[in-house]
């Protein structure tokens, strides 16, 4: 099995070096640059399972090189930033960057942010690998889970004692997203994207509260969830099976 590869981006070359040292130690393959052009040519040349990258490199924006990077790429990135960057952070991870360190740093911080950031990476890629993409219900489709009934076309959910309980045209769209792909993990930037898109910071609960507020409304026991289940470090899954039940058109618009 050959070695991870690692791009090490910082113009600091004691820093390169040190986090070379660390990172080879450990066992991954590194790659260094220094300079915007250098990072673009090697990412368009190779392929990488994880970018670190200095937040400060000159006259140069690590912001914008992460920004870059994510129009060809969804490598993992982890970004070094100074102990006083906090809204330097908080845009890092708006525009694509995985995680952070903070300088001056530990290496075996260093080593376990790496670590925890590729295996996040693999468990996220295992999943969608294994599971086929959604398949769009046709109208008229009715999701059959847990003794409960949905029918998004006409936003609907029929409760496990047959009576209808009411959900937000948001917890709609976000228990439609989990029914579409029960048993698959969602990332919290999937289940924004899908369910309209809405901008956030991943800083925030948005996704978590809507989650809660799901979980209110479909859970035996919304303190001990059983149907969606966090997955750590992730985001969410949809445990349970779902059946698909289609409906002829015409009973699908006279029901």
């Amino acid at each position: 099995m050959s070695a991870q590869t690692i791009l090490v981006v910082d113009d600091d070359i004691k820093i390169r070096n040190l986090v070379r040292n660390v990172f080879e130690d450990g066992g991954y393959e590194v790659h260094e640059a220094a300079r915007a052009g250098e990072v673009l040519g090697f990412i368009r040349a190779q392929a990488f399972d994880l970018i670190t990258l200095d937040i400060h490199l000159g006259a140069e924006s690590g912001l914008q090189i992460a920004r870059d990077i994510r129009n060809l790429s969804q490598v993992p990135i982890i970004m070094v930033t100074g102990k006083d960057d906090v809204i330097d952070r908080v845009v890092g991870l708006e525009v694509g960057a995985d995680d952070y360190i903070t300088k001056p740093f530990h290496v075996r911080e260093v080593i376990a942010r790496v670590r925890s950031v590729l295996r996040r990476a693999a468990i996220t890629s295992q999943a969608e690998m294994s599971t086929p993409p959604a398949t769009p219900p046709q109208d008229g489709a009715q999701y059959h889970f847990d003794g409960m009934i949905a029918a998004p076309d006409r936003l609907q959910l029929v409760d496990r004692n047959g009576e209808d309980c009411a959900l937000t045209s948001g917890d709609f769209r976000l228990l439609k997203v989990f029914l579409e792909r029960p048993k698959r993990v969602l990332s919290r930037d999937q289940l924004m994207d899908m369910t309209g898109g809405l901008e956030w910071s991943p800083l925030d609960r948005k996704v978590d509260n809507q989650v809660a507020r799901l979980r209110k409304k479909i859970e035996h026991d919304p303190s001990r969830p059983k149907l969606i289940k966090t997955v750590r470090g992730i985001g969410y899954v949809l445990a349970c099976d779902v059946c698909v039940v289609h409906q002829p058109a015409s009973s699908a618009r006279s029901a």
